[in-house]
């Protein structure tokens, strides 16, 4: 709920994004460019957190 999954340390890679558990998750690059997006339309308003929980919602909505 926090989007930790997003933080990166690309020195020791020892974050949840590098988890053995979050082998199967992609597309951090999307979540990227949309923070990008929203922060130059409404700067320190949306959270990556947010921008997770709507993602999640429209993925469990496209599952037949």
């Amino acid at each position: 709920c926090d989007a930790s999954i997003l933080l990166r340390d690309p020195i020791s890679q020892s974050t949840e994004m590098h988890s053995v558990y979050s082998n199967g998750l992609r597309g951090f690059h999307v979540v990227d460019d949309i923070k990008l997006a929203v922060e130059h339309e409404c700067p320190g308003i949306v959270s990556c957190a947010d921008i997770l929980t709507l993602m999640a919602r429209d993925a469990v909505l496209q599952v037949p």
